[in-house]
């Protein structure tokens, strides 16, 4: 069965959804940090926390899959090129991050999918130009922006929640980049992110 967008957008923010501090809790900055035994002293985070994680990484390797689809797409400028190449860079970062912290909560980071079963699950057959290209970019940063605050209230760790807002920053900073290089205006609206 294939999995259109809104689909997925649909359904991620169902997983996801269920004020973090202004400051990491220890044991968010111990596993962010790598030092698992002062995280494993501290408590907060939870089994609930660990799948809220996991669903975070599913989003980040869809992503990661996302670019390389539109990198190997050979329908991108040199220089919208080097800007997704740049943007899965910082998912792979979140990646990276995310699958440390599930580990060290004592989780089994979800596995990332074939570029395959990415292309299939995002149209990517329907990519025609760049602008397709960037189109869907966008949408998936929105939908992970989204995601991303919609699962800040779920988090037993307060500093979890506040990872969770960096990485919605990230998401949005790369959906506001797609939406300016497409040509499309910004929302008009405040509080367009997180509805």
């Amino acid at each position: 069965m294939t999995m259109n967008f809104q689909d997925s957008a649909a359904s991620r923010r169902g997983l996801l959804a269920g004020g973090g501090k202004l400051v990491l809790s220890a044991a968010a900055l111990s596993v962010l940090g790598g030092n698992v035994a002062l995280a494993k002293g501290k408590k907060g985070a939870s089994a609930q926390d660990t799948a809220i994680l996991n669903v975070a990484l599913g989003l980040e390797h869809e992503a990661i899959g996302a670019y390389q689809l539109g990198a190997e797409s050979g329908l991108l400028s040199k220089d919208v090129l080097a800007v997704a190449v740049a943007f899965q860079s910082h998912h792979k970062a979140h990646r990276d991050a995310l699958t440390s912290t599930i580990r060290q909560l004592g989780g089994t980071p979800v596995a990332t999918k074939t570029n395959g079963e990415y292309a299939e699950a995002l149209g990517a057959a329907g990519l025609r130009s760049q602008a397709d290209v960037l189109a869907l970019a966008a949408r998936l940063e929105k939908g992970a922006a989204n995601a991303y605050l919609g699962v800040i209230p779920s988090f037993g760790d307060q500093g979890l929640a506040q990872v969770a807002g960096r990485l919605a920053a990230d998401e949005a900073m790369h959906w506001t980049a797609l939406v300016s290089a497409l040509g499309q205006a910004l929302p008009g609206e405040a509080l367009s992110f997180g509805a």
